[in-house]
């Protein structure tokens, strides 16, 4: 069976920086709804459409096509006690946007002389990528599946 519109589709895949260091890989597949649902990137998606199990597929992409370009904006500086006592770098904290409104994860990402430094990009915000991937599994996605624009059940969403 070959990736098509409403293909649940298993993969394994490496992700790597823009230097080809190793940012991230699977342990179990990671599983998707094909077709345009926002569960994947869409240039990998792309890539993937028309695959079938077994193939691979390696795709280079610029910030845009990735995580996004780095919005200085969303570091910022903050005093330390607005947060809790035991924090450390690295921890999330969630945050109103009072522009849009929308909820902002933060990381911390520098904690000095009273002040903690959070960051609202992508880790890999303004950095080019590359994802080198292996289909392990397709099947059809049931009406459900496609009703909800995601996976259900093993290693997807269920309610």
């Amino acid at each position: 069976m070959q990736i098509a519109k409403n293909s649940v589709v298993s993969l394994n895949y490496e992700m790597y920086d823009g230097d080809n260091q190793l940012v991230d890989k699977t342990e179990e597949p990671i599983v998707y709804l094909h077709g345009g649902y926002d569960n994947i990137l869409p240039k990998l998606e792309e890539a993937l459409h028309g695959k079938s199990v077994g193939d691979k597929v390696e795709v280079a992409m610029e910030p845009d096509d990735a995580f996004g370009d780095f919005d200085p904006n969303l570091l910022r500086i903050e005093a330390a006690d607005m947060f809790p006592e035991e924090v450390e770098i690295g921890m999330m904290f969630e945050a109103d946007d009072p522009e849009s409104g929308e909820v902002i994860l933060f990381r911390v990402t520098d904690i000095a002389d009273g002040k903690i430094v959070v960051d609202g990009n992508h880790p890999l915000a303004g950095k080019r990528v590359r994802f080198s991937c292996s289909v392990v599994e397709v099947r059809a996605a049931s009406k459900e599946e496609i009703e909800h624009g995601h996976v259900h059940g093993p290693h997807g969403h269920d309610h």
